[in-house]
This record gives C-alpha cells, structure tokens and sequence, in this order.
C-alpha cells in the first residue's frame, strides 16, 4: 500500500527538516501560545479579568445581533456618562471612543463561538502569529540561528508578555498587520502591502502613527522614496479625517475624553481636535520637550524595558529609533503616567519598530553573534520574563506573586478557585435575556446579554429610549475587600457600593435573592428571601466595621 500523503496545500505549512530556524520558531510560539494561554484562561475562570473584557465581548455579541458597534459598557465609560453624568444607553456607538473596523475580521470566529473566551484566545492567537511574522522578516536578512533569536525576544518581551496577559483589546492585532506590512515591502508583494496597510488603519485610530513612523524611515533611509512619501500622507490623512471628522458623528469621546484628558498641556480648547493638539506640540517645542524627558527616570526604566530582551540593540538602532520614535512621542508627551507603564497595552505600538529595527542593525553587524554575545543575550531575555514575572501584569499571576506586600494582599490559587465556584453559584441564577448591573471583575462574565453597567450605577436607557432600572444586581464584596487592603481604587469602588446596595435595597425596592461568600444577588421588584436578607444584614454589618477601618488608615 501506498503510504499516505497530506494535501500539498498542507504540506507547506509543515517545516521541512532542513528548516531547522522555522521549526524552533514555531517550537517556542507553541510554547507561548500554551503557556499564556493557560494563564489567561485561569485569569477569567478565577474572576480576575476585568471591565475591557466585557466591553469588548459585548460588542462582538452585538454586531453578531446587527446591532452595529453597540455597547451599554462603552457608554457608561464615555464622556457624557463620566464628565456630565448622563445615564449610560444600550445604543451607544462605540467608534466614538475607537474606530475598530479591524474587528469585523474575527465577526465570523465570534459567530462559531460566541463566548468572552473566544476573544481571550483570539488575542493570544494573534500575538503568537506575529512573531512568526516577525521570524520571516529576520529570515529576509538575517541567519536562520540569529532569526529564532529575534523570535524568541519576541516571546520573552515584556512589552509582549504583559499587554497579552491583559484583557482583550484591538492592539493585539498590531503585530500580526504592522509585521505583515514590513514583510510584504521586503518581498516586495504590493497586493499583500495595501491590504496589511489598510487593516493597520482599520484597527484602530490612531494606528496611523506606526505607519507614519515606518514611512519615515522609507524616507530617510532612502530605500523607496515615494512609497515613504506616499505612506507619510496616507496614514497622516487617515488619521486626521477619521478623528476630526468620521469619529464626532458619533460622539465627542476622542475629543473630550482623550485629546482633552492626555494632551490638554498643548491645547486651550477643552475639546481640542488632533489637528490642534499637533500644532500644540510644534508650536510649543519647550513644552514638549518638558513632557518628553520628564520624569526622566520613568522613561529611561520604559526603555529599557524595550531593549532588555534584544540584549540592547534597538537603542543602537537608528531605524529602530525612526519607527517607533513616533508611537514612542505618542506615549512620553500625554499627561499623566498610565501610558508609560510597559504592561500596558499602548507599548505594543512601538513593538514592530523596535524589532523591526534590531533585525536591520543586526543585517550589518553580523559578526557580533558571538557566543560571548548569545550568552549575554540568554540573560537578558531570562531578566526580562522574571521582571515581567515579578511585575504581576493585570493581575495574571496573582496566584503565585503577592499583589501587595504592605499590606499584605495574597490570595493563593486554592482560595481564588473556591471564591470562582461561590460566584458561579450565584451568577447561575441571573436570567440570559435580563438587564444587569454588576461589580467590576463579574461584568466579562455577564457580557453576552444588551444591558450591563458597573455597579455603582443602575439606571440605563433602553431600545425604545426610556429611563429604566436594571432587573439584576450583583457585587463581590469579597473581591472589593480583599483588594481595598491596598489599592485606591478598589477603596473607591467599595466605599461607593456599599451603601449603594444597602440603598437599593431600602429605597429602590430591591430583594435580597442569594448571599455566598460575599457575593450578594438582588432583583428588582422581587421580595427578598429571608435566609437571604438575614445573611446579607450580617454581611452589611461586618462590611461597614471594615470601611471604618479603612477610613482610618
């Protein structure tokens, strides 16, 4: 008998033996991709993924439901909901905040799967992809032994690791479409060029400024004149129609809430366009420059952070400087530190420079791959996933890395399961087809419904545009708690729904249906039930002892 064959189309996704690069390249995105997948999983079983994570699978399971871009949670996060306190509405239009057509890429996988989790392994699935990318731009210039070491920088980064431990959000797709772009230059397929171009822009807003950066170095280095021209203008025009014009039909949120919030220091207006906020920074070159180094140590430590795991080439890189000095201005000018944490998702804007960069210094510095230099390098990239470790991102490793030490907040794995079966318990009660509002980490898991909002808040406006009340209410205290040891703003949270729920239940005619381990459940308009209700009372009493003991620290 003839010996089985795989279809030809088949056989060429499998490394052939003497392809020894690619399948070690493959071997480690295998092992990330299991790895923090794992981890990811645990993260959402346990309750620890967080508000994103349900914004974002309720807006895939609108557009599932026609209901195009929608989102309840994306409007209790706008402008008008946080700045003027208006009721958050299930019809709000979420390209207001971030122009994502990108997603409508992954509407079909979602329709197959329609659950939170797709997105987490989605995420994870894209970020592995883009390394293998990433492994066939190196190849293009470089051998196959230095190529799986760019590969598996990529893997061991910070800036990697972190942003895909985190929920999901459309930067996950940067690297597989910015890595496809610069791929598709150097093979020089054009067709495949514009399309990975095209989805660069269509993934997010702002995303222009990665291909700004990119066309800069075209310019610069002189390699294609014109396409470096002609990428500057399109993806500096993109930006600057979607967000002066496309994105305030449907909502000031670019504006208002983040030109204003992040770079008011080069603006007057309090609703200041793009446009604006550049002439800020042109015309103000003091002040930008003010904003760019300081604090210098929170910027050199960011750096840093990028350069570790490529054993510090990127910072001898002019073209690494070139593409990512864009996204990089990008970060160090806003207001504010939140951007300049690299677990963050925003560092994964620079990331394809970065990279992208140390493979074109390494294409003329061959000879330093030396073994002298592997073995600084191995360390280097042990140094960056024990700092990414020791880093605790998003709370992902909160299982075996305290997430305070003074004062001490450890919850061990065993506890946070247990804690994860008390939930499921109660959230199983909560009809599908029922308004919900909900404490902070519970929302990822109640997201697949039209109605959701945060605790504190409970009114919403519904389809036909009335102020209603949500149906359901639901709140870990014990979450609250635990973390209000240390964290401001879980203190913020807990001193604003405890006297909420107590509230609601008084005044709002809201009955006490199920209490477990410091998870209470409530329904509009329903009695409450007396083993229920006395639980909670107990609950309620030694709650309040402990936010006075808070106050008092």
């Amino acid at each position: 008998m003839n010996a089985l064959k795989l279809p030809t189309a088949l056989e060429k996704l499998i490394p052939r033996k003497d392809q020894v690069g690619l399948r070690r390249s493959l071997l480690l995105a295998v092992i990330f991709f299991l790895i923090v997948l794992a981890i990811c999983l645990n993260r959402y079983f346990t309750f620890y993924t967080s508000y994103d994570q349900g914004l974002f699978n309720q807006l895939f399971w609108n557009n599932l439901h026609g209901r195009w871009f929608q989102s309840s949670l994306t409007s209790a996060n706008s402008v008008v909901a946080l700045e003027d306190g208006a009721v958050p509405t299930v019809s709000f239009i979420h390209l207001g905040q971030h122009l994502v057509f990108t997603f409508l890429l992954w509407l079909p996988l979602y329709a197959v799967f329609p659950h939170p989790i797709t997105l987490i392994v989605l995420q994870v699935a894209l970020m592995t992809i883009g390394g293998i990318v990433l492994y066939a731009i190196a190849r293009h210039y470089l051998a196959p032994q230095l190529s799986v070491w760019i590969t598996g920088s990529y893997y061991g980064a910070i800036a990697v690791l972190a942003p895909t431990l985190a929920n999901f959000y459309e930067h996950c797709q940067i690297p597989l479409f910015m890595f496809g772009t610069i791929l598709a230059f150097e093979k020089r397929r054009w067709f495949w060029f514009w399309i990975c171009f095209a989805l660069v822009l269509g993934l997010r807003e702002d995303a222009g400024i990665m291909l700004f950066g990119f066309g800069v170095y075209l310019i610069i280095s002189r390699r294609h004149l014109k396409l470096g021209i002609l990428t500057c203008l399109l993806s500096f025009g993109y930006v600057a129609f979607v967000t002066n014009v496309i994105q305030p039909i449907f909502s000031d949120d670019v504006s208002r809430l983040y030109l204003a919030n992040r770079f008011r220091q080069f603006a007057d207006s309090d609703n200041p366009t793009t446009l604006q906020v550049l002439w800020g920074m042109i015309s103000h070159p003091i002040r930008l420059a003010q904003y760019l180094f300081t604090p210098l140590n929170r910027r050199i430590d960011y750096l840093l952070g990028l350069w570790v795991p490529l054993a510090f080439v990127p910072a001898l890189s002019g073209a690494a400087w070139t593409i990512a000095g864009f996204p990089l201005l990008s970060i160090f000018s806003q207001a504010g530190q939140t951007a300049l944490s690299i677990q963050i998702r925003y560092v994964v804007a620079v990331v394809p420079g970065i990279f992208y960069g140390a493979i074109l210094w390494w294409s003329h510095h061959p000879n330093w791959f030396t073994p002298k230099f592997r073995r600084f390098w191995q360390v280097c990239i042990a140094l960056s996933i024990v700092f990414m470790i020791s880093g605790n991102p998003n709370r992902s490793l909160s299982f075996i890395i305290p997430d305070s030490v003074r004062p001490w907040v450890f919850v061990p794995l065993t506890r946070q399961w247990e804690h994860a079966g008390h939930i499921n318990n109660v959230i199983h009660n909560i009809p599908d087809n029922v308004s919900v509002t909900a404490t902070t980490h519970l929302i990822p898991q109640l997201s697949t419904r039209r109605a959701i909002v945060r605790l504190p808040q409970t009114q919403i406006y519904d389809d036909r545009n009335e102020k209603v009340r949500m149906q359901y209410a639901v709140a870990d205290m014990w979450q609250l708690q635990e973390y209000s040891k240390a964290f401001k703003d879980s203190r913020i949270f807990f001193n604003a729904t405890l006297p909420k729920l107590g509230a609601m239940i008084s005044q709002l005619n809201y009955g006490v249906l199920q209490v477990e381990d410091g998870v209470i459940l409530m329904a509009k308009d329903q009695p409450s039930k007396p083993e229920a209700l006395e639980e909670w009372q107990k609950l309620e009493a030694n709650l309040k002892e402990f936010q006075k003991g808070i106050k008092r620290d």
